[in-house]
């Protein structure tokens, strides 16, 4: 990907502004979490929480939305309550993100947008919940995320709590591996499952340093290998549903979703929804714990970052 910062479709709010100049470690959020992962008031306190965790961390948090044509990296607290209160917001990826800016709407950019408009803005590390991937069924809906490409193709590490546990992980981590993107688990073995600790199958890698993501990360881009990193970070063992646990819930979700026919991008806000619903609210406790963790993390690799040379 051609690396081009075209100023006029971006805005830096001011905090990102200062980071940027005086050479400040930046974390890029994602702004989906927002407008389609949890309800108000709900969503609007969890991104200043999380942006509060970067900032404790040491580091500079970017949340990225699409507002009135222009992409914006950092939300003042003004645009970060708009949003929140935002209808009809478009749930960008690749395929949207320019379409949105032409015709002026308002979007929340999702895991494979955040990495695009991140690497533009050039912050190389981005926090957010879970990542998209194989839907169940896949076989015959050909429902893949395109977050799975991104990675492949933006050179953007991305800390996550694992794939979504509403997916079909075997097959998740089959693709990323057919595109050659390294899937690190953060100091365990497994692969975790968003909600879960474990999934039950091992990552293909393991690393337990932020220095030691960062050093990979600059790797790459020596050998010249093109895409990102995928770091899953188990959720706080406190804040944990246990898999056996959560399964059923989510079994029950996804056969509600295909009973009443949702299908394409409003599958994961409805399953999220239905979720929240069956676990009595348990399920949204634990999303804002693992991404706070993820923040933190985060922080600790764009701060890594900053003392290794970039070639």
């Amino acid at each position: 990907m051609t690396l081009t910062l075209t100023l006029d479709v971006f805005s830096f709010s001011p905090e990102v502004t200062e980071a940027r100049a005086s050479g400040r470690p930046i974390v890029a959020l994602e702004s989906t979490i927002i407008t389609h992962g949890m309800p108000w008031p709900q969503n609007v306190q969890t991104a200043r929480e999380v942006e509060a965790e970067v900032r404790a961390a040491g580091a500079v948090p970017a949340t990225i939305a699409v507002m009135g044509g222009r992409i914006h990296v950092g939300l003042t607290d003004a645009e970060l309550e708009a949003l929140g209160h935002a209808k009809g917001v478009m749930k960008l990826s690749r395929a949207d993100l320019a379409a949105c800016l032409a015709t002026k709407r308002t979007g929340a950019t999702t895991v494979a947008a955040t990495m695009i408009c991140a690497h533009l803005a050039r912050i190389e590390v981005f926090a957010t919940g879970g990542i998209g991937g194989v839907h169940r069924g896949a076989e015959t809906s050909f429902d893949i995320s395109a977050d799975l490409l991104e990675f492949a193709q933006t050179p953007v590490t991305v800390v996550a709590a694992g794939a979504k546990a509403i997916l079909d992980l075997p097959k998740t981590l089959e693709v990323l591996e057919t595109h050659g993107v390294p899937v690190i688990a953060y100091g365990q073995d497994d692969f975790p499952a968003f909600w879960s600790r474990s999934s039950g199958l091992k990552a293909p890698l393991r690393m337990d340093t932020a220095a030691e993501i960062a050093a990979a990360q600059r790797m790459r881009a020596r050998l010249g290998l093109a895409g990102g990193q995928l770091v899953a970070n188990p959720i706080p063992p406190e804040a944990e549903i246990p898999r056996a646990e959560i399964m059923p819930v989510i079994e029950q979700a996804l056969s509600e979703a295909h009973a009443q026919g949702i299908s394409a991008k409003s599958v994961t806000p409805f399953l999220l929804q239905r979720i929240f619903e069956l676990t009595e609210g348990r399920s949204l406790i634990s999303n804002i714990a693992l991404v706070k963790n993820n923040a933190r993390l985060a922080a600790a690799i764009a701060a890594a970052l900053l003392v290794l040379p970039k070639s």
